[in-house]
């Protein structure tokens, strides 16, 4: 199963503000660090304040931050409402065709036993598992600086 790029920019700013925790930070910041669409970005950032994730606060000195802690944070709440509103495949209810097969076909049952052991394993997990090698002394783990996460991600 693939992300979508929603999901992957919403997981990007995540980590970033986590990195950052206890500071605002700009869209512009956070989309010059990994070299992503600031007008794609803004977007999934306001996706995330509406659903409560993060905070913004406009103004010359405005920014976006952790609604939560990190730690509180499930990938699971987040990652299941967005990927489910595509269908895994065309024969799923909303896909693209309907299915001559469907009466005797395994197939749906199987895509759907698989998706769910896929967000199974995000919901085991939170934003703070994402950033777990930062080290607050300032010194460098798996490729995420304390300053913040690298474009290598």
């Amino acid at each position: 199963m693939r992300l979508s790029k929603r999901v992957d920019y919403a997981l990007r700013a995540l980590v970033y503000l986590a990195v950052h925790e206890g500071r605002l930070s700009t869209i512009h910041e956070i989309a010059e660090c990994y070299g992503i669409s600031r007008s794609h970005l803004t977007k999934v950032v306001w996706q995330l304040g509406g659903a409560g994730y993060v905070e913004t606060v406009r103004g010359k000195k405005g920014g976006v931050r952790l609604a939560h802690p990190p730690e509180t944070i499930s990938l699971g709440a987040l990652v299941r409402p967005i990927e489910r509103t595509f269908p895994p495949a065309e024969c799923f209810p909303d896909g693209a065709g309907a299915c001559r097969i469907v009466s005797c076909c395994r197939y749906r049952s199987i895509l759907a036993e698989a998706e769910e052991a896929f967000f199974a394993v995000f919901d085991r997990y939170a934003v703070h598992d994402l950033v777990h090698h930062v080290r607050r002394g300032g010194s460098e783990a798996g490729g995420v600086a304390a300053t913040g996460p690298t474009r290598s991600h």
